[in-house]
């Protein structure tokens, strides 16, 4: 076996426990500090950019330990990508206490390991560190696994209740107290009329189509849509009743 597909027995188990956990407090978190629409419904594209830039950190910061790299240069990369990460691909306050508590939780959980498991199938790292256990540049490493497991946990949550959603039809979707989940609102343009009048004649209203109603953009958002489809847009408003 080529020595980098070995790993001990309880790595998979371990990082799969804080997917898990890194995930759910991404969705509960959400839910109760309120993150906008926009940052809870993170593109596919945007979740697997932010999941190799995570990836790019960690690999180059074993490329520097074994450059020979002083940790205090380490720290400050690792530093500067994981603050550049959270900016870019997350930037709400659902992922910074997530990603501050995987930070310190994180090299805290190394620690036990490397205490209780050791001679039993444990490991210990090369540089023991500042800590006597790891070298403090990994807390950044693992701050910014924060931002690309917990988008990645937005879009399977989204796939998910999405689905359930048009399963349970549209009584199971989000409630949205402007347009009464009708979906469509009076267009603004013409007062709701279809038409507006100008030198005394009647126009039919171009933003609304003469219909008087427009797509409701409270709530477009909620149900996985993008707003900058303007095809999809026609669509829905096209299966509306006037």
């Amino acid at each position: 076996t080529h020595p980098a597909l070995i790993t001990a027995w309880w790595v998979p188990e371990l990082f799969g426990l804080a997917g898990f956990i890194i995930g759910w407090l991404y969705i509960l978190l959400d839910e109760g500090l309120e993150t906008a629409n926009d940052k809870k419904i993170p593109s596919p594209p945007e979740i697997l950019v932010g999941i190799s830039f995570f990836t790019l950190q960690y690999w180059l910061s074993g490329i520097m330990y074994a450059s020979g790299y002083d940790r205090t240069a380490i720290f400050g990369v690792m530093t500067a990508l994981s603050v550049g990460g959270y900016i870019k691909f997350d930037s709400t306050k659902a992922g910074l206490i997530t990603s501050l508590a995987t930070a310190v939780g994180g090299p805290l959980i190394e620690a036990g390991l490397i205490t209780f498991l050791a001679g039993s199938g444990g490991y210990h790292y090369t540089d023991l560190g500042e800590t006597g256990y790891f070298p403090l540049w990994i807390t950044p490493v693992y701050f910014l696994g924060g931002p690309a497991v917990g988008n990645l946990s937005r879009g399977i949550w989204n796939a998910l209740t999405t689905k359930l959603c048009v399963s349970a039809g549209e009584s199971a979707l989000p409630s949205c107290k402007v347009c009464n989940d009708t979906r469509a609102i009076g267009c603004p343009n013409c007062e709701a009329k279809g038409y507006y009048v100008t030198y005394g004649r009647e126009v039919k209203c171009n933003c609304c189509q003469g219909r008087g109603l427009v797509i409701c953009r409270d709530c477009f958002a909620d149900y996985g849509d993008d707003p900058n489809d303007i095809e999809r847009v026609r669509e829905i408003m096209s299966r509306m009743p006037d």
